[in-house]
């Protein structure tokens, strides 16, 4: 029969089944932290009353909300 550990032959299934998670999540993390820092610098410039371009602060409003979902969405995706 198979002598492989049962542990890690479980563990390389699940790897098998979701192929670079681990990939994945520090991506969605760069991604958000970036999109936090870039609302963040814009709400500093805000409030020391340089005009910021509304487009571009929904778009790092859209960004912190895009990547916060999708890091949600692959944590509740393990079996």
């Amino acid at each position: 029969m198979s002598k492989i550990d049962p542990e890690l032959k479980k563990k390389l299934l699940k790897e098998t089944q979701a192929p670079f998670k681990g990939l994945r999540r520090f991506l969605w993390i760069a991604f958000l932290g970036s999109a936090f820092l870039g609302l963040f610098i814009m709400i500093l410039q805000i409030a020391m009353g340089t005009e910021v371009q509304q487009n571009n602060l929904l778009i790092q409003l859209g960004a912190c909300i895009l990547f916060s979902f999708l890091l949600f969405i692959d944590r509740n995706q393990e079996n």
